[in-house]
């Protein structure tokens, strides 16, 4: 099990808001669509940052291998 970050980062005025969107739809929407709106987190964090891919997945919840373009 990994640690998460993603209800920090829903409540982080520094994340853009529609991050912390994709992230709050994540955990208040249906479980099946979860993996889809964190990786909608993931590219918007992606393109707003200069962190990588990896270490943003697994911020938001998700294993760090895969793409976040």
């Amino acid at each position: 099990m990994s640690l998460s970050m993603a209800q920090l980062l829903i409540h982080s005025e520094q994340v853009p808001a529609e991050a912390r969107e994709a992230l709050r739809a994540a955990y208040e929407g249906l479980p099946q669509n979860r993996g889809s709106r964190l990786a909608s987190a993931a590219r918007v964090l992606y393109e707003a940052t200069d962190l990588e891919c990896s270490d943003i997945r697994e911020l938001v919840g998700l294993p760090g291998e895969g793409h976040c373009g």
